[in-house]
């Protein structure tokens, strides 16, 4: 497994040779060093050793990853000496006219949250929040997450030391605090303190170890809805996203639900869509969001009688209708914080 090791480290220095901008470097050590790289992957082979073996395989692992940080660290600085080196080399032409200064705007992620805020505001559903740092109970076990599902490992989501402490987030036990994998725990805080009926839009940040690439983030943007009341039914969901499509993506927009599974709700669907205005997308049914009845076994755990309250929810990631909506084929794009991407949709520029 030394070998093996080292066969690692050789990799690193080799990605390293042909990187030539800071998103080449991300994904270089993603490869490496992410939560799916080959050292982390490598990693876990200690647990398969047989005990004499495996305090020279941590020392060696530990040789391996200083050797490794060491080589990126030293490839960024290049890097951002090559960067400065290129901006002192610009001519500057001082007869020209200055360049027009751009008005500052809202990010286009913001502009695509509000506005869909606004389609639900428009049928009766009010924004609720909470805090990013979550307790197990809330983002699994009051959404029907069993323990074992994949879900709750740490492979997949971000926890916090047992003894971290925080004042603002109630736990039901001694449960761990996590950064939220979806706003669904939203959605469980806003039924322990409001009755129904309610009618709900949850926007915010959510986290989960997902390695960079052209379609996941790390730190992602989620909607998630929730609508309880007396005798809710599957008519009513598809009727309420079916509203909110339309007045998205234009009245030509064609819907389906497609029969999926998620632990809080029953039945469950994946909504396609297909429309004539999508750009690439057009003509061709896409994915767009995840939905589903409020599963009975979440209202008792919010002391709510299945009998006579029942409802639905659904998940909608706010980078994927922008991408959808501006043709943007790359996530990355929306952090990268570049001026040239970003005045595409300042009213300033």
């Amino acid at each position: 497994m030394e070998k093996d090791l080292q066969a690692i480290v050789a990799q690193a220095e080799a990605s390293l040779q042909s990187i030539a901008s800071r998103a080449d470097w991300e994904q270089a050590k993603a490869s490496v060093l992410g939560p799916n790289g080959a050292l982390t992957q490598a990693a876990k082979g200690i647990a398969d050793l047989p005990k004499e073996e495996k305090p020279a395989f941590g020392q060696a692992l530990n040789q391996a990853k200083g050797r490794i940080e060491e080589l990126f660290g030293n490839a960024l600085a290049a890097l951002d000496e090559r960067a400065d080196l290129e901006s002192l080399g610009e001519k500057v032409d001082p007869t020209l006219p200055s360049t027009c200064s751009l008005n500052g705007g809202t990010h286009p992620l913001t502009d695509v949250r509000r506005r869909i805020v606004s389609i639900f505001r428009k049928i009766g559903f009010t924004v609720a929040e909470a805090t990013e740092v979550e307790t197990e109970w809330f983002c699994f076990d009051a959404l029907n997450t069993p323990e074992d599902h994949p879900a709750r490992d740490a492979q997949d989501t971000l926890f916090f030391p047992p003894d971290s402490q925080w004042s603002n987030v109630s736990r039901k036990g001694k449960e761990a605090h996590v950064l939220r994998t979806h706003t669904s725990s939203v959605q469980i805080r806003s039924l322990l303190v409001e009755s129904p009926p309610l009618r709900i839009i949850a926007p915010g940040r959510c986290f989960r170890r997902d390695t960079v690439d052209a379609t996941h983030s790390a730190n992602f943007h989620q909607t998630e809805g929730l609508y309880v009341d007396r005798k809710v039914t599957v008519r009513d969901l598809k009727g309420v996203l079916d509203y909110f499509l339309k007045e998205l993506f234009g009245n030509k927009l064609e819907t389906r639900l497609r029969p999926s599974f998620f632990p809080f709700t029953e039945p469950s669907f994946e909504v396609d869509l297909k429309g004539p205005n999508l750009g690439k997308l057009s003509d061709r049914w896409i994915e767009i969001m995840g939905c589903g009845m409020v599963d009975p076994e979440v209202l008792r755990l919010v002391d709510l009688d299945p009998a006579e309250w029942t409802g639905f929810a659904f998940g909608l990631g706010i980078e994927r209708v922008a991408m959808i909506l501006h043709g943007i084929d790359d996530i990355r794009h929306f952090y990268q914080n570049d001026q040239r991407f970003l005045a595409q949709f300042s009213s300033g520029s």
